[in-house]
């Protein structure tokens, strides 16, 4: 399934306005880019709900995960 123009200038507008309101993120993002996506590594992902409800997940990158996050970033045009 591709995304034809007009959904992918959508996404880029919801990208700039949630860089714009969460720079912090974005920033760990481009620090854990830069410095931790190795094989081995273990991503984990915490949910918490308004009313207390918690949930977690994680995974271990494997080489194809880097390689995948490696196509993602160079998307940038970095």
């Amino acid at each position: 399934m591709a995304l034809n123009p007009k959904q992918l200038l959508q996404l880029g507008e919801r990208w700039r306005i949630f860089n714009e309101q969460h720079p912090r993120v974005i920033d760990f993002i481009r620090d854990v880019g830069r410095n931790s996506i190795e094989p081995g590594t273990i991503l984990e992902l915490k949910v918490t709900e308004t009313g207390g409800r918690t949930a977690v997940t994680n995974i271990r990158l494997t080489e194809d995960d880097v390689e995948t996050i490696a196509v993602l970033k160079g998307l940038r045009g970095n």
